[in-house]
Order: structure tokens, then sequence, then C-alpha cells
């Protein structure tokens, strides 16, 4: 396949508030070192952990100048060294945390996700690290059964509308939460099955009403406000599923609530959770590609951008208004 030399890529040249060393350039196209394969990017998703590496906000601190990454979807043009049954023009989806908004992005052949034949760049740019997240949160972490409850806070964002998604085809019974009506009103219509509730005003009481009682997980991405009311949320054993802090605040716990109600609090990174039990990481993605496969689950895309508007959809993200994932089309 005819691979360009230079390509275009939103770059992050300096580490500074409100995106000022964010830039698209022309720089030369990657090759792809053994063990990794050449990418054509077609679409590739926002999420929070792009945003806070362009002020240096987040855990992982890539070198300057970096591409700006994310989630991506694309066709395999180039095999590096050593990689074998992955084919020339395959569709794939990927996990990447550097280099997705740029035209070319050379990542590992072994983190390779099929796009099912039903599915379309920007669904499968929405498709990784929110499902991945939701599985290794619910099924590894939490260890959810059928016939439970979960609060999913946060429910109208990628990563809340995944496990809205796959709690609901593990048979629990959801409760979704979300800050405004437009977003709940989206929400129901994906999924007529959730309880959709109003997460901006108290719902500890509403939550009980629903689950008859409280829920068995809270899964929360969001922090801040809402989190101080998930422990009243819990039924006794209860497990509370901490994985992110979108609003801003990072929130605290007074432990003797979690003592009295023998409640399990659990931090969620489920990309260094796959680093470390590989194992674990292949259970997750033999269950999630075959759900999807079967269009058994449904990545959401809010939006569709193009390279050059990657300032709008950043705001679209930053203002919450957003429901599942934004998506540039590099």
């Amino acid at each position: 396949m005819a691979i360009a030399s230079q390509m275009r890529a939103l770059e992050v040249s300096a580490l500074a508030e409100d995106f000022a060393g964010c830039s698209i350039v022309t720089q030369p196209s990657p090759a792809p070192k053994a063990g990794d394969v050449l990418i054509r990017v077609r679409a590739a998703a926002l999420g929070f952990p792009a945003l806070l590496m362009t002020r240096g906000a987040y855990q992982h601190k890539p070198d300057l100048p970096f591409v700006f990454g994310g989630d991506l979807a694309g066709e395999v043009v180039a095999l590096g060294e050593g990689v074998a049954n992955v084919e020339l023009g395959a569709r794939i989806a990927t996990g990447a945390l550097t280099g997705a908004f740029a035209e070319y992005c050379a990542v590992p052949a072994a983190g390779l996700t099929p796009i099912p034949a039903h599915a379309d760049f920007a669904e499968g740019a929405a498709f990784p690290s929110a499902y991945l997240t939701a599985h290794v949160s619910l099924v590894h972490a939490a260890q959810l059964q059928a016939g439970e409850w979960v609060l999913v806070l946060g429910a109208a964002g990628g990563v809340g509308l995944a496990a809205v998604d796959l709690a609901t085809r593990l048979g629990a019974g959801v409760i979704a939460g979300a800050s405004s009506a437009e977003k709940r009103a989206k929400i129901s219509q994906a999924f007529p099955n959730a309880r959709v509730i109003d997460s901006s005003a108290p719902f500890r009481d509403e939550v009980r009403e629903l689950s008859g009682g409280g829920v068995n997980v809270v899964y929360d991405p969001v922090g801040g406000d809402a989190f101080d009311q998930c422990l009243s949320c819990l039924s006794f054993a209860g497990r509370l599923l901490v994985v992110g802090f979108a609003s801003g605040r990072i929130p605290t716990l007074a432990v003797n609530r979690a003592l009295i109600k023998n409640i399990s609090v659990l931090g969620v990174r489920a990309g260094e959770y796959s680093r470390r039990f590989p194992e674990k990481r292949r259970e997750s993605w033999r269950f999630l590609t075959e759900a999807w496969s079967e269009n058994g689950l449904r990545p959401y895309v809010d939006s569709e951008w193009g390279l050059d508007d990657w300032r709008q959809a950043v705001a679209r993200v930053v203002s919450r208004a957003c429901v599942g994932r934004v998506v540039v089309r590099p």
C-alpha cells in the first residue's frame, strides 16, 4: 500500500493551559518497529487522559514533543519485523496513549481489535479504552453478578455509556446518572431498560428506592460532589469503583463509613491493570470482541470532526456536553 512520506498531526510541543501548546504540524510519517504495525488512521476518539497530558496533569508524561493521543481506528498499511497473522488492509481499532491524532500511527500488533463489518471507523475509535475500562471495572474488580444493581455516574460519557452497555449485557439492573435532560433523554433512547436519574440533584433516596434498598456496585468516573452521595447509595458489602475524576475534584472518603457498611473501595486503572495482568487483558478482549462482533455492544459516537476542527471537538468534551465519544478524523 502507498504510504505518504509526510503526514499531518496534532502535536503537543509545550505543556500549557487551554491547549496553547498544541498545533497541527507536518512531519515524517512513522515507520513500524519490530512487533508493530502502521495504521492509516481514519478516526481517533477524544478522552480525558489525552486532554490532561497536554498540560502535564496525567500520570503518564511523554517526552515533548508528542502527537496528541487516544483510541484510534483505521487500516493496516505496513507490518513491522516479526509481525504475523495481521493482514494488510485489515480494519482495526486499538488503544494508544499518544499518536492517534495523525494521519498515520505505529502501534503494537498485539493490541489490535478487528472492527466488525457492521461498524464504521468512528465506532471503532469509540470502542477500545471505554469498553476495556468497563470490563476491567465491572468484571475483574467488582465481580458483578447477574441480578445485581449498578449505579453508573457520568453515564453520558464514553466510559459511562460503555459501563451501562456492558452491565446491561451482563444481566445487571442499571441506574444511569446524567446531569442534563438532553443527556438523560439520549441514554433512555439508547438503553430503554436502564433507570435514568438526574445526578446533578440529590439522588440517594431515588437510587435506594429504584434498587430496593441500595445498589451493589457504584461505577464512578466523575468524582466530586456526586461521589459524596455514593456511600449512601450502596447496600451492605457493596463495591465502589473509583474510575476517574472528570468533575475535576478528587473527593475524600471517611473510612469509618466504609467499615460500618462493609464496603470495598476499588481503584481502577484499566490500562495499568492490563499491563500487569496480560492474561486478564486477553480475557477481557476475547469477551468484548466477541460481543461487539455479535452486535451485542454498541459504541456510541457523539459527533465527528475534521483535524482542523480539533479545538471545537476538544471544547465539546471539556464542556461535558457530549453523549458518548467525540471523534476526530485525521
